[in-house]
């Protein structure tokens, strides 16, 4: 069921199952993504939020998602969300509504980062989708690398890696390392 969510600024909304009910005009605009793409499917899933390090944000598991549920309040966060032409940094604030035993969670998105405008071009995918430390750990599993050896050579914990290893698959539209690594061959991400 499509639900109408007026704003000037770009606004989505979802249900407790993290799915897509609402996104709007502006969301459009910011994002690239238009809502035939985004209504239906996760949030996590569209947006595929990474922090400035490549750390996975958005995920099925989202504790932001959690703690709006539970009825904690959610601090906005700066983060890097994939767009139709790449990636942008958007500052994204959670509103939890809530009617009885019925729950609506509302995304805010503001242009975050280096960009002056919301309307700019994203950047293309090519250049900027994947972060240096994504780069780094595609570059390891390319040559055959284990996730427990890729941590113990960029001297971060497993979980991290896989962490990363999860965005690369989101990012490049991959279901296994290998199909990943291929895709980023095929992309000449990795020689």
């Amino acid at each position: 069921m499509q639900r109408d969510v007026r704003s000037g600024d770009a606004v989505f909304a979802f249900g407790d199952d993290l799915t897509i009910v609402t996104w709007n005009e502006a969301a459009e605009k910011l994002t690239g993504i238009t809502s035939e793409e985004a209504v239906g499917r996760p949030c996590w899933e569209v947006l595929a939020g990474v922090d400035d390090d490549g750390g996975l944000i958005c995920h099925a598991g989202c504790s932001g998602a959690r703690l709006a549920r539970e009825g904690w309040p959610v601090a906005a966060r700066e983060l890097s969300i994939r767009t139709g032409g790449g990636r942008r940094k958007v500052v994204l604030s959670t509103v939890a509504l809530r009617d009885g035993d019925s729950s609506l969670y509302v995304h805010l998105l503001r242009n975050g980062g280096e960009a002056a405008d919301p309307h700019d071009a994203a950047e293309p995918a090519e250049e900027s989708a994947l972060t240096p430390r994504q780069r780094e750990v595609l570059k390891l599993l390319a040559d055959g690398s284990p996730a427990k050896a890729i941590a113990l050579r960029l001297g971060i914990s497993e979980t991290t890696v896989r962490n990363h290893i999860r965005s690369i698959l989101l990012e490049l539209g991959c279901h296994s390392q290998l199909e990943a690594v291929a895709e980023a061959r095929r992309r000449g991400l990795v020689a």
